[in-house]
């Protein structure tokens, strides 16, 4: 599987953390039951997460989980040439042909780069 798919793969595993995270959290909860959206299906969001931990290299899944745990952000977009986690200015280098679809790493703040 290419980087750019564990990427993909990463950022969705990122995104369903947070939802299991915000689900989890009572004041959270409180606050979207009391707007009339009840949370449910959280045991769906671990079996999903799970799957994902599954098919992502267990190298990057480490790293990942080390970044996460540090930073709760372990995975952010390259936007205009700049690391969205520490708005750092990414060397042109990064942004080659030859780097586009791998997970890179962030010389500033040390968190994974994809290119949307």
């Amino acid at each position: 599987m290419s980087d750019r798919n564990q990427a993909q793969l990463l950022v969705a595993l990122q995104d369903l953390q947070e939802m299991i995270l915000e689900a989890e959290d009572p004041a959270q909860r409180q606050q979207l039951e009391s707007m009339g959206f009840p949370v449910t299906g959280i045991e769906e969001l671990r079996t999903a997460q799970q799957k994902l931990e599954g098919l992502i290299r267990p190298a990057m899944l480490g790293k990942y989980r080390r970044l996460y745990k540090r930073s709760g952000r372990a995975i952010v977009p390259v936007v205009d040439a700049t690391c969205t986690g520490c708005f750092a200015a990414i060397p042109t280098s990064f942004t080659s042909s030859v780097n586009r679809d791998k997970v890179m790493t962030c010389e500033s703040c040390g968190r994974m780069l994809y290119w949307p």
